[in-house]
């Protein structure tokens, strides 16, 4: 069978991408911290480029941008300290409490419906003492048993954690020179309409990511306001943590909703807690998903909110939590494909007749 140079062309692209994604698939778990590494140059790579459009050393600025981004990392990560610090002592004294009002509420409801349940109290203060009041020797003992158990995972995570930096710092050292020899790889015929392409999928990614960190910000104010309205000790760190760390979907959400929800049952020890952290955290889950995602990152991009909220689902569906990472980054880049074939359409003798 013959082949026209076009469709030569078309099949030779088809083969190459067919190819790069086999290897990205067979590669994955070498890739991953270079991947991350990838993405954070990237979002971060404009700072470089500012200083050094300032005439400061290219070294210095990499290395100003990348010790200022783990020091922002570590100080969200640390904003836990406070929070286990105060809730560990009031761990110890409340579990006992707590179970015991459960026994003298829920046993007798239960025994009604000749269901005869109770909670064995000093078995649960045993547990307590045992694990909540165990001193550092005997946790570091714990940490070091669980490390050699699970080694590969720990030196795997350890790894990554050093390699991404590593990865990052050369990457936007040599940003300038990267993305100069990958518009060299375009051939020439090409060249100026795939830059515009990229240039485009720049400016929409970089909306969205301006867009999620507004996110960000109103909803760590928002929870830090709401939990201090219900008079919680720890509001502004549960608060500002569990803003920040929406970035990352559900698991972000999830896990400041634990530790708000461990707040207010230790310092209330009753369900007042529980109904403030409901009320604070439905209001803010609502006002995100329906109003701040959908109009200040999907308005951004080119999506109305029914097209945010289906690509966050459908990635989610597709690709389980990295989808829902890379759903509207992801989606933006089609977003800008579908407007250019959706130019040449209409501007193509097919559609004109």
């Amino acid at each position: 069978m013959n082949l026209t140079p076009p469709q030569r062309r078309s099949l030779t692209w088809a083969g190459l991408a067919l190819a790069a994604s086999v290897l990205l698939w067979l590669l994955a778990p070498v890739l991953t911290p270079f991947i991350v590494g990838a993405v954070l140059a990237y979002a971060l790579h404009p700072a470089v480029e500012r200083l050094a459009a300032r005439r400061v050393p290219r070294l210095l600025a990499v290395l100003g941008v990348e010790v200022l981004f783990i020091v922002a990392v570590l100080a969200v990560l640390l904003l836990i300290v406070p929070i286990i610090s105060k809730e560990l002592p009031l761990l110890r004294e409340q579990i006992p409490i707590l179970a015991d009002k459960l026994n003298r509420s829920v046993s007798p409801w239960l025994a009604q419906f000749g269901i005869n349940v109770a909670l064995d109290i000093p078995g649960i203060k045993a547990f307590v003492l045992k694990y909540l009041d165990a001193n550092f020797e005997d946790g570091l003992a714990t940490a070091l048993s669980s490390a050699r158990i699970g080694g590969s995972i720990v030196l795997a995570v350890i790894g990554n954690l050093v390699l991404v930096p590593v990865v990052l710092f050369y990457l936007l050292s040599d940003w300038p020179q990267l993305v100069a020899r990958t518009q060299g790889l375009i051939p020439p015929r090409m060249r100026a309409q795939a830059t515009g392409f990229l240039d485009e999928c720049d400016a929409v990614l970089g909306q969205y990511l301006r867009g999620q960190l507004l996110v960000m910000l109103i909803l760590a104010a928002f929870y830090s306001i709401g939990l201090a309205l219900f008079r919680f000790d720890l509001a502004l760190p549960v608060g500002v943590f569990t803003g920040l760390a929406i970035f990352i979907p559900y698991l972000g959400f999830g896990l400041g909703l634990v530790l708000a929800l461990l707040a207010g049952l230790l310092q209330f020890a009753s369900w007042y807690g529980v109904i403030a952290v409901a009320v604070v955290f439905g209001i803010g889950q609502v006002v995100e998903s329906l109003f701040l995602t959908p109009r200040l990152v999907g308005e951004r991009i080119g999506m109305d909110p029914l097209m945010v909220i289906f690509a966050l689902l459908a990635f989610g569906h597709l690709f389980g939590f990295v989808g829902v990472l890379i759903a509207l980054p992801v989606s933006a880049l089609i977003v800008v494909a579908v407007r250019r074939l959706r130019a040449a359409y209409l501007a193509s003798p097919l559609y004109r007749g």
